[in-house]
């Protein structure tokens, strides 16, 4: 790999609760990837735009709202629209077992609850990465 694996890590809608997000930041910048780190309150639109003009391997979002059912498929939608098939959308919070795998079935990739080591989402993103995009 030439180059960083380049992670978007956004907050989307009105959840204010970013510590989580941060914490997953630091983590993946010190696992060696470059993160851009949008800051709270952002919409799917804003995050796909942003996601595409930095040219990321993969969108993390970090969802406590309970609003990941309407989240994850609008930024889904978005990247399908934009071509932008070979990015991982990814993420966690607290979202139920049913709804992950819901929003699985639908294309999200592995979706993280708490308690989840930032090891395993660092080794998660990084396999994924390997294994579906080309540098």
């Amino acid at each position: 790999m030439n180059r960083p694996i380049r992670i978007l890590v956004a907050k989307v809608g009105l959840d204010g609760h970013d510590r989580g997000a941060k914490v997953i930041a630091t983590a993946l910048r010190d696992a060696g990837m470059e993160v851009i780190y949008t800051g709270l309150r952002q919409t799917p639109e804003m995050v796909v735009n942003a996601a595409l003009q930095e040219d990321v391997d993969a969108i993390g979002v970090s969802i406590l709202s309970g609003a990941h059912m309407t989240v994850f498929p609008k930024i889904m939608q978005l990247l399908k629209e934009k071509n932008m098939n070979d990015v991982l959308l990814t993420g966690g919070g607290i979202i139920p077992e049913d709804d992950i795998k819901t929003l699985n079935e639908m294309g999200a990739g592995k979706l993280f609850v708490p308690g989840t080591t930032t090891s395993e989402i660092s080794e998660y993103i990084k396999n994924w990465v390997k294994e579906n995009r080309n540098f």
